[in-house]
């Protein structure tokens, strides 16, 4: 967790910030870091970055918004170009982040907070670390929403319950609390509304940055009729996907899945698949043109596939312990597979 000293300096720089930009990962995690902050001060715009590093593509969002603060949230990796932008202007970033990093990949104009560098390692979503800063009980729903999907059970999940005993589950496991109940709904609609174009994400964050309950967001009305059409979409191909992939389940520990299409939904089967098969390696690849993107989860997992990637032409990647995403080109796919097995095999 973030130390009494980090909270108190985050307060400080969102104080400070009368119009703040807020650059988030394009996930869950990300999102509702993004609303607990901007609720919280009750300013600032949102912008997901749905390809990571955050570069300098990103920057006219800057000179269309003209903030007086940025801060980066749940985004693992900054390009330099970015870096170099920003230092132009002298504008001031806060990036809060729970992702192993090289500290020499931090300009030393940036305010990084990162529980992994603490005295007291920790590695909770940057959803938990925003909650620890804004602490509002009306938010709880959005804590929850974001550690979920994240797969990590927040403390304050029990306040959670005794405010809406009806949204969520008698269980500690963050996974069995997404996937069975509803508040886990909640967290799924905003990951299907991110997948969505950019102007109904625009739509959805407006109107997420002003909903009171969770109530509003599950019952659906002119107001969010938007985010439970894409839901019920991404929902349909989702369980598609899902039952396709669990015909490659065999003895083996690995379960292996390839798939193509026009939505990118690695994480969201591959965790899928990991709850259905916790014994298992699960790997979703999805085939986009020239590229592939891969998301991997399985025990200690991430220094097995950096490995594998790593004299892999233009291949990259990073993420957590067990699940990782990378990206690597369609002709390296088989490559990949058989190293992956091989070390699987070996560890």
């Amino acid at each position: 967790m973030l130390t009494k000293k980090q909270i108190s300096e985050i307060k400080e720089h969102l104080n400070r910030a009368q119009n703040p930009l807020f650059f988030f990962d394009n996930d869950q995690d990300g999102l509702c870091s993004f609303l607990l902050l901007q609720r919280f001060i009750q300013r600032g715009k949102g912008v997901a970055v749905k390809l990571t590093p955050l570069n300098k593509n990103y920057f006219r969002k800057i000179n269309e918004l003209n903030p007086d603060y940025v801060f980066i949230l749940d985004v693992p990796t900054v390009d330099k170009n970015f870096w170099e932008e920003i230092e132009k202007i002298n504008l001031p970033v806060v990036w809060i982040d729970h992702h192993k990093i090289d500290k020499k990949e931090i300009p030393e104009f940036v305010d990084y907070y990162n529980p992994l560098f603490n005295k007291n390692k920790t590695n909770e979503p940057v959803t938990a670390l925003c909650d620890q800063i804004t602490n509002r009980k009306q938010d709880l729903w959005i804590g929850v929403a974001g550690c979920i999907s994240d797969k990590f059970f927040p403390e304050f999940y029990s306040d959670f319950k005794k405010q809406y005993p009806d949204l969520g589950i008698d269980s500690k496991d963050a996974f069995e609390i997404f996937y069975g109940s509803q508040i886990g709904k909640i967290s799924k609609i905003f990951g299907s509304g991110l997948k969505d174009r950019t102007t109904n994400v625009i739509k959805m964050l407006n109107y997420l940055t002003k909903v009171q309950t969770p109530y509003e967001v599950l019952e659906e009305s002119e107001k969010n009729y938007f985010m439970h059409k894409r839901f019920k979409e991404i929902n349909e191909k989702y369980k598609k996907f899902l039952e396709k992939a669990k015909l490659n389940v065999d003895e083996s520990n690995l379960l292996f899945f390839k798939y193509a299409g026009d939505t990118s939904m690695s994480a969201d089967l591959a965790n899928g698949l990991k709850f259905s098969f916790p014994e298992k390696i699960i790997v979703v690849a999805y085939v986009k043109e020239s590229k592939i993107n891969v998301s991997v989860r399985g025990e200690n997992i991430r220094d097995v596939v950096l490995k594998v990637i790593g004299n892999l032409e233009g291949a990259r990647g990073g993420g957590h312990k067990n699940a990782v995403g990378v990206q690597i080109k369609v002709k390296d796919l088989d490559e990949f597979k058989k190293r992956l097995e091989k070390l699987i095999k070996n560890k």
